[in-house]
């Protein structure tokens, strides 16, 4: 369904931001760093994260079924989301404001050249969330336009997984999630990539592979980490509450 009107636009936006703040409110929520602390606010900074690095801004690449978490967990903590041109991208990026965001909208189908020179444009002052594998699909395949965001940015890329003790997935193309109201989740970042600039065709591939690689890993310690089966790697990592 095509949702246009301004006045339905604007009504369904902040019902939807109300209804996200309610629901992740209630979640009993873990942030596990698996390397250094990125969490946007700089809580949680390691002993040996420097003040250069607790200050750094970053590509936050998180899979599209995963959305509802980090948009109120890292609400309010200066944020550029990228959202799609797509019918209703309106209303997604209305709601996504009343969160505490700023939005760029295209996507790899949609505005993808403005959308790159926009996210560019924001990096120099801002984190920046992508989710590779949006807008459609295929569901949790990287897509190249994030290793050439992050090549133009000069942003490392920062991966995380979420993982859920109990939820409900629609039946759409990326299975999006709904976490079961008051249940655990986690939240887990893994090791930051760099991507150069100037890259070719193969070697921007080349990255690409390697973020689909580190995301696939942090995914799947996130859910065993939310199943209770916490794996040793992220244990030696410590745990740490985020606000």
């Amino acid at each position: 369904m095509k949702i246009r009107h301004p006045w339905l636009v604007e009504s369904l936006s902040l019902g939807i931001s109300l209804l996200i703040r309610w629901w992740i409110w209630s979640l009993r929520y873990r942030y596990i760093p698996l390397a250094q602390s990125f969490h946007p606010s700089g809580k949680g900074t390691n002993k040996t994260n420097g003040p250069a690095e607790a200050n750094k801004k970053y590509l936050y690449s998180f899979w599209h079924e995963n959305i509802l978490v980090p948009a109120y967990q890292f609400r309010d903590q200066n944020i550029s989301v990228l959202i799609s041109r797509h019918a209703d991208g309106q209303m997604i990026a209305r709601a996504v404001e009343r969160l505490g965001f700023t939005t760029v909208r295209g996507s790899s189908t949609r505005g993808g050249v403005e959308a790159i020179k926009g996210m560019v444009r924001t990096s120099r002052n801002q984190h920046i969330a992508i989710t590779p594998d949006g807008p459609k699909g295929p569901r949790r395949r990287v897509q190249v336009g994030v290793a050439f965001i992050a090549s133009r940015s000069g942003q490392e890329v920062v991966t995380f997984g979420v993982g859920y003790a109990s939820a409900w997935r629609l039946k759409s193309w990326d299975r999006f999630v709904l976490p079961v109201p008051f249940g655990k989740v986690i939240l887990m970042t893994g090791q930051a990539i760099f991507v150069p600039p100037d890259l070719n065709e193969e070697q921007l591939e080349h990255y690409r592979l390697r973020i689909q690689a580190e995301m696939d890993r942090v995914q799947t310690l996130a859910e065993e980490a939310a199943l209770g089966r916490m794996p040793a790697v992220a244990t030696a990592s410590g745990v740490s509450k985020a606000a």
